[in-house]
């Protein structure tokens, strides 16, 4: 009977033996795509946990402490539920405020944990109860939505690598700046957990980088773990500048690195941040040609210097006499110094003049965003009737009689010629090279440490950090463009008011992006424009009501229009005051001077 035993149970294992040796090894991307889904299943759990809290209407300290863990779950899938599904990542974290889908012409209310957040902190109105549960009870159904995405994707290992290095861009961009944590301040154990789940879908590429490369192996592992370390302390104290140059810049290197050793491919499509950026501060990081109409109207040289010409020549206007550059001066970053700019007719246009200094990396232009590309935004002021009042066709009738410039447009648009199309393509090809992205600020993050002082680099933390300005003016490029994409553009609605001063204030009548969109929560919505070279832009705002940055940054630091009494029902700025100091202000205000490059000027 024992033989008869130990023979079956030799039988069991060997069989289970066979049985496993013939399983199909997994491939690594397959065993991210496992940890994925076990990560997705425990923030399922914490999620629930968190519906039971609030449906059983749980002590106020307990739902706030499931909260945290439910994002902590969810920063553990951000990597790859952004990558994969953004607009399911959005209604499971994006930003408490209504969106306007142009194509279809409606609002859509936010959803998910930072709308939650404003539910739960700084405390809980027992009043709220039911919008609470119902929040919560959408959070759940989108997170069912996000499992049922998933079961048909495919990841690969070049997908995987960039999505992760995508995300520490985030980290950086998003997270430690406190944009989706405003009210909780949990932004660093948040990022932490999300470095965690970084550092362990790496780990499954481990042993064959080892194999390849153990000295690099062995530095990145390190490298994940000092970067973890680092993330403590208080949100206002964190030091961000030192954070990003010695470990999160040194671990995207080092991710790049690891990508090349194991011979993964970047990609090789067009994109506003390059697939192969190592950092979001390398020099060639952003692609200037990324927003083309169609991709045959890639730049030249020969474009470049026509537009160039064009830019300065008054042929292009009605009467001969203004060019591009009356208004966008180079000595002004490419502003004129004005309130508001003068039109033809002996008055002013109705806003301040933007700077044209890296408008080729922003996905919306005009103040109002109402188009999308250069060459439109060239048509739309040369033939305006305040601006240029000028006529593409009848300059193209007048550029036919420039011997010059007939050979110029053939050299550079040797099928084409002169055309309506031709002009716009060409000054377009020539703004596209104004970019402005080596300021003592980057040059330091590059590694002179000398680039900046002590109260430029106390700036920098106060505008990633205490001061909210990184989560408008998103880093690097410090204006609307989303990261870590950079695909969308931001508006935000300020409460400027129509006169200088702090008391007895009017809100400007300037309708903004409503004049464009007919959306009510877009009345006195505006782009979010660039800080950088803002110290050669002088008058701020769309309407120039500022004359100096230290006005401005009193004007943030109040609360915007509602912190100054106006009546701005639909503000997307925080009304509650920063609380900034004396001394913070001014440093600030130093390191947003230390954004000038003049560079791009000399072009």
């Amino acid at each position: 009977m024992k033989k008869s035993l130990l023979f079956l149970l030799s039988v069991v294992l060997l069989t289970g033996v066979i049985w496993w040796g013939c399983q199909p090894k997994l491939s690594r991307a397959e065993r991210v795509q496992e940890h994925f889904r076990r990560d997705l299943v425990k923030l399922d759990s914490s999620v629930d946990l968190l519906l039971k809290r609030v449906e059983q209407q749980a002590n106020p300290a307990e739902i706030q402490e499931q909260f945290r863990k439910a994002r902590l779950a969810y920063k553990r899938v951000e990597w790859l539920s952004d990558y994969y599904f953004p607009e399911t990542a959005k209604n499971l974290n994006g930003p408490p405020l209504d969106e306007f889908e142009e194509a279809d012409q409606v609002v859509v209310p936010p959803e998910g944990f930072q709308v939650i957040e404003e539910y739960l902190f700084p405390e809980i109105d027992p009043g709220q109860h039911e919008e609470l549960l119902q929040h919560v009870k959408v959070l759940k159904a989108n997170l069912i939505r996000l499992h049922f995405m998933d079961g048909s994707n495919q990841l690969t290992d070049q997908h995987i690598f960039d999505a992760v290095r995508l995300e520490i861009f985030r980290i950086f961009t998003m997270g430690i700046t406190g944009f989706d944590s405003p009210a909780a301040l949990h932004s660093l154990p948040e990022a932490q957990a999300a470095l965690q789940s970084l550092r362990e879908i790496m780990d499954l590429y481990a042993d064959e980088l080892q194999e390849k490369n153990p000295v690099l192996a062995q530095q990145l592992q390190r490298q994940f773990e000092l970067c973890g370390e680092q993330l403590k302390g208080s949100f206002e104290e964190f030091d961000r500048l030192t954070y990003l140059t010695e470990y999160l810049n040194p671990l995207s290197h080092q991710l790049v690195e690891a990508q090349q050793v194991l011979h993964i491919q970047t990609f090789k499509e067009s994109r506003t941040l390059s697939a192969a950026a190592r950092t979001l501060q390398d020099s060639n990081s952003f692609n200037p040609e990324h927003f083309l109409a169609v991709s045959h109207q890639g730049s030249t040289r020969q474009k470049v210097e026509l537009g160039k010409r064009l830019f300065y020549d008054p042929v292009l206007s009605g009467n001969h006499q203004r060019s591009c550059a009356t208004c966008h001066q180079p000595d002004k970053a490419f502003t004129d110094g004005l309130t508001r700019s003068a039109n033809l007719k002996g008055g002013s246009i109705q806003r301040n003049t933007p700077s044209l200094l890296n408008a080729a990396l922003q996905a919306r232009l005009f103040t109002d965003s109402r188009v999308i590309y250069l060459e439109d935004q060239a048509q739309d002021v040369i033939t305006n009737a305040d601006e240029m009042h000028g006529s593409l066709e009848r300059a193209v009738e007048d550029l036919k009689k420039e011997g010059s410039y007939v050979k110029a447009f053939r050299e550079a648009y040797p099928k084409e010629g002169i055309t309506s199309e031709s002009i716009r393509n060409a000054v377009a090809a020539y703004e596209r090279t104004l970019i402005s992205l080596n300021s003592r600020f980057d040059l330091y993050v590059r590694g002179n440490k000398q680039a900046l002082t002590t109260s430029e680099k106390r700036g920098f933390n106060l505008f990633a950090g205490k001061a909210k300005c990184a989560t408008c003016h998103f880093l690097p490029l410090t204006n609307g463009t989303v990261p870590p994409f950079y695909e969308k553009a931001e508006s935000e609605v300020l409460g400027v008011p129509a006169q200088a001063g702090w008391k007895n204030l009017s809100l400007d009548p300037d309708l903004g992006k409503y004049n464009f969109t007919n959306a009510d929560l877009h009345r006195h919505a505006f782009k979010t424009p660039a800080v950088r070279n803002v110290a050669l832009t002088a008058p701020y705002m769309h309407n120039g009501i500022y004359q100096t940055l230290e006005e401005v940054v009193e004007f943030y630091d109040r609360g915007g229009g509602q912190g100054l009494g106006l009546k701005v029902p639909n503000q997307t700025l925080a009304a509650d005051p920063l609380h900034l100091t004396i001394q913070e202000k001014t440093d600030l205000v130093n390191f947003m001077k230390a954004l000038t490059d003049v560079s791009a000027i000399q072009k």
